[in-house]
């Protein structure tokens, strides 16, 4: 099998400075999924990771701190590894638990953190823990990673022909999900238990966004060459995607190149990922499209990773076939997201269409999902507050023991 290429390992691609100075100017939030003896083994290479994400402007990442079957307890095991390993680095990490966090850290140059679970199995069984889970900092879960589980069947099981779809437990999973603001995600999920998801989300929760947060589309490569015949279990039908949209959520592809099938380059280009961002886009329009690398620190682990969890990944060698044709690389935010800014102005993007692909699409979201307001809403009410300020700024002018006479009153 040929040497992997994730983050630690991957090309970083050289870039106009208008571009690199674009994302450092823009809100950007990525994806990874990296839980401790899968993407890393040592802290170093956690901050390594985010000081290059913090130096080239990315605001923030959904982290991934729990997949396959973990339980409870390996996701308590998880929150305790990353937390310690950020502790290594105080002052840098902002907890998101609003999008005024993320606005926060954006605006200081620290990284936010936004966690993501894979996996429904976190829950022992036990709908109380989704508030909990809620009040720990969890943004998102899946409800099925690959396999077959009391939730409904994985992209992997349907794939190997267990399709039982959502169960009676994922309804009241996805229930408590909405009820305490987090956003149901379908990647990962197979396409029968997506669309019973999609279907009872628009029966029992219509306006209720929910999101594939790092997925590619079956259409992108089905007619290329060298595309297997079934093409790759973790990929979506375009159908899915609309159907996200229409709910208001949003799609991010993934720089994962293994997951690219049919194409087997020695690394993943800017004009790749470029593709992918424009396939979504001309299917769903630019305000339901966003950016997950769904990177890892380093690949080294992750192979003993896979071997150790083989249940999980019995995909008929199809993830190992893709790595030894080529399929080893996967694009880093902060060594590929400037070179792929380039490439979308050339296609003919705008730094709008731009700002909402990276992060804008996903706060609007994370606004109707956290807080049930809808974006146009909290717009108006931050003009209101600016109109109020500047009124109370008149009345309070002059007096220098108020606070609001000073600098706070100047910034915009």
């Amino acid at each position: 099998m040929g040497v992997a290429s994730a983050s630690e390992e991957s090309k970083t691609w050289p870039a106009s400075e208008k571009a690199k100075q674009f994302v450092k100017d823009t809100i950007v939030i990525g994806f990874f999924a990296s839980p401790k003896g899968a993407g890393w083994l040592e802290e170093k290479t956690v901050h390594d990771y985010l000081n290059r994400s913090r130096a080239a402007g990315i605001t923030g990442h959904d982290m991934t701190l729990a997949a396959t079957n973990f339980t409870w307890e390996q996701y308590l095991n998880e929150l305790y590894n990353f937390r310690k390993a950020y502790a290594g680095q105080p002052g840098q990490y902002v907890y998101v638990r609003s999008v005024r966090d993320i606005e926060h850290a954006h605006k200081t140059g620290k990284t936010a953190v936004l966690w993501n679970v894979q996996t429904s199995t976190v829950l022992n069984n036990d709908l109380k823990k989704v508030p909990i889970l809620k009040e720990l900092g969890i943004t998102s879960m899946i409800l099925t990673y690959n396999d077959v589980f009391r939730a409904g069947s994985g992209g992997l099981a349907e794939y190997n022909g267990t399709k039982i779809g959502l169960t009676a437990w994922g309804k009241q999973i996805i229930d408590e999900l909405v009820k305490y603001g987090i956003l149901v995600d379908l990647s990962h999920t197979g396409p029968k238990t997506c669309m019973d998801i999609i279907e009872y989300m628009e029966e029992k929760h219509p306006g209720v966004p929910f999101v594939y947060t790092h997925s590619l589309p079956t259409g992108l490569y089905k007619n290329e060459k060298n595309a297997t015949e079934r093409g790759c279990y973790r990929n979506i039908s375009d159908e899915e995607a609309k159907r996200a949209a229409k709910s208001g959520g949003f799609v991010s592809p993934t720089f994962t190149e293994w997951m690219m099938d049919g194409i087997w380059p020695d690394d993943i280009t800017p004009q790749q990922c470029a593709d992918m961002i424009d396939y979504y886009v001309k299917l769903i329009g630019v305000d339901h499209v966003g950016i997950a690398s769904d990177d890892m620190f380093t690949t080294k682990p992750t192979l003993d990773f896979v071997k150790k969890n083989a249940a999980a990944y019995d995909d008929g060698g199809y993830m190992v076939n893709a790595f030894n044709k080529g399929a080893t690389d996967c694009g880093e935010l902060a060594k590929i997201l400037a070179a792929v800014t380039d490439e979308l102005w050339k296609r003919g993007y705008s730094n709008e269409d731009l700002a909402k692909i990276y992060g804008g699409n996903k706060m609007r979201v994370y606004h109707k999902v956290w807080e049930g307001l809808p974006d146009e809403e909290r717009k108006k009410g931050a003009a209101l507050r600016a109109k109020q300020l500047e009124k109370l700024k008149h009345e309070v002018q002059g007096d220098p023991h108020d606070p609001l006479s000073g600098s706070a009153l100047t910034q915009k």
